[in-house]
């Protein structure tokens, strides 16, 4: 379950043995499968302590603002989403350079939904804004709801005149962030490090294979994260002195939310539910492992004697300006 914690794990523990016996991953007598269901949180976050602090990662974004635009965007505002509906959803990249901005790399299109936190994500070459406008409009197709807002940074790959008069043409709802305030976007940037920097690092991306293999990973990433991955969302805030208490709902899988929701179609329900019964998470969280063993190869072969060439090139630029 990918070291989730325990408050997002113990909810999710006597649907994910049911479904592992189904699949033959599992095999455990009574007294363990009783056990299973009986522990509480606090115990398998102790147990996991240890295993957790090997996955820690760390990073830094680089994100530049667009100014084309802006005053034709509205910065986003309640007023204009209903965060309870399906289809209301934040988008951001997440760039692969390995800690050198320089040339072209890989970025990963993030698309969370407010409401259901389902998460969809798409790799492309670089940040140009075709090549996010039409991983945009594949995303679209793989949501199972339609998509009825957007809310992007201000970056130019987003803040520019194909996007919004396709959100017109389409009926979306186009909105953007307050500059530099990235709490602004929170559900999508929770989901580029729990999603995204979990799965393939802080490595430098930047063939065409990288592409591929990366857009292949997250095709089953998908499928494992919204389906089997639960998640919490906070319910209020309250201030009691100088600390702040935060009270979250109980966990649910993206899956499980868009099947709560009554604003999404039986039909889509029926698809969701059919695929559902086809998956194995032990078998999709092997291939997810196999891809990324792939991927780290191909980082390890080229990334280093790429990184070498340009900050050599920087340096010499740096001592002879002209």
């Amino acid at each position: 379950m990918d070291y989730i914690c325990g408050k997002r794990l113990q909810p999710a523990l006597g649907e994910l043995v049911t479904v592992l016996e189904r699949h033959n991953e599992l095999r455990c007598d009574r007294l363990t499968r009783e056990k299973l269901l009986q522990v509480s949180a606090a115990t398998i976050d102790r147990l996991l302590r240890v295993e957790r602090r090997k996955h820690e990662l760390r990073g830094k974004a680089r994100t530049k603002p667009g100014t084309l635009m802006k005053h034709q965007i509205p910065i986003r505002t309640f007023a204009e989403w209903d965060e309870q509906q399906p289809g209301f959803g934040e988008i951001d990249l997440v760039a692969h350079e390995g800690g050198l901005a320089a040339g072209d790399y890989c970025q990963t299109l993030d698309l969370t939904d407010v409401a259901t936190t389902w998460t969809e994500t798409i790799a492309v070459r670089n940040k140009a804004q075709s090549h996010v406008f039409a991983a945009i409009q594949k995303v679209r197709k793989n949501l199972p709801f339609a998509l009825l807002g957007l809310d992007s940074d201000n970056g130019s790959e987003f803040i520019n005149d194909q996007l919004l008069s396709y959100c017109r043409q389409e009926k979306i709802t186009f909105t953007r962030s307050r500059p530099y305030r990235k709490n602004d976007n929170c559900f999508v940037e929770q989901k580029n490090y729990s999603i995204v920097r979990r799965a393939v690092g802080y490595a430098r991306y930047d063939t065409e294979e990288q592409c591929e293999l990366l857009n292949e990973l997250y095709s089953y990433l998908r499928l494992y994260t919204n389906f089997f991955l639960p998640t919490m969302k906070l319910k209020s805030k309250e201030r009691v002195g100088s600390r702040v208490k935060k009270c979250y709902d109980q966990a649910l899988t993206p899956y499980q939310r868009v099947l709560q929701s009554p604003l999404v179609g039986k039909a889509a329900k029926d698809r969701l539910r059919a695929k559902y019964v086809t998956l194995n998470p032990a078998a999709l969280k092997r291939k997810i492992e196999r891809l990324q063993q792939r991927l780290a190869k191909t980082s390890n072969r080229t990334n280093w004697r790429e990184c070498a060439r340009m900050v050599s090139v920087r340096s010499a630029q740096r001592s002879n300006p002209f």
